[in-house]
């Protein structure tokens, strides 16, 4: 089955949603993120997924404070990513209690610097995040884009441990217009060895269980559960069967 990620995404402390990437065409839906993180782990949720906003904009983590409560006051492991630039920014991002730390403009720009990580954290606790606009690979918070493709990168970081990658169209992203599954597909199918998570575009439950026919293996949801397209009850229902 597949394993649904739930998303917080944070701008100055609060639960936000951004439509495309837009920092401008942002949305605040809950002021207290740990609130919303216990509402998840009580409907069996395992795993979260939380992008400090303003961290991916600075290139230096700033809601650190967000991280350390939901790791402390709930069970939940938490990926993170936003502004993971540096040794002493990974290290913060691990201090504060994440399980794993998602690394994406880094590959792109020093990927020497993910390939150290890599072999000295293991594939077990960084994930690489590949943010593609129109087949390309956007880094800085979606404000650039590179020349790379999502397979150009991962192909270049198998031979240092890559297990994980989330892969996040970002046309599809907060648009809730469904998802593009010959995207993920493409990717597990040439890189069988790594766990794709799919990312962007989920309106409701029906394009989970779509992309769990398709045998994909995890995927993150955000905005369809804030709009309440897709509920908690529906949410536990699918997780416990």
């Amino acid at each position: 089955m597949i394993q649904i990620i739930p998303a917080i995404d944070i701008i100055g402390g609060e639960c936000v949603r951004l439509t495309q990437g837009d920092y401008d065409k942002k949305k605040t839906y809950f002021k207290n993120p740990l609130d919303v993180a216990k509402v998840f782990e009580q409907a069996g949720i395992t795993r979260l997924h939380v992008v400090d906003l303003d961290g991916a904009k600075a290139s230096c983590p700033k809601n650190l404070a967000v991280l350390e409560r939901i790791s402390r006051d709930t069970s939940l492991e938490v990926e993170f990513g936003g502004g993971i630039k540096s040794s002493e920014a990974l290290s913060s991002v691990f201090n504060a209690g994440a399980k794993y730390a998602i690394c994406g403009s880094i590959a792109v720009t020093s990927p020497e610097s993910f390939e150290q990580w890599l072999t000295e954290f293991g594939g077990d606790k960084i994930i690489l995040g590949v943010d593609t606009k129109e087949g390309k690979v956007a880094t800085h918070g979606w404000l650039k884009t590179s020349d790379l493709s999502a397979a150009d990168l991962t192909k270049r970081f198998l031979p240092f441990g890559l297990k994980e990658l989330i892969c996040t169209e970002i046309s599809h992203d907060g648009m809730l217009q469904g998802v593009d599954g010959s995207i993920y597909t493409t990717l597990q199918d040439q890189f069988k060895d790594v766990k794709v998570i799919v990312s962007g575009g989920i309106s409701c439950m029906e394009d989970i269980i779509g992309l769990d026919k398709l045998g994909l293996q995890a995927v993150i949801v955000g905005k369809a559960i804030y709009e309440g397209r897709i509920t908690t009850k529906q949410l536990e229902s699918f997780i416990r069967g």
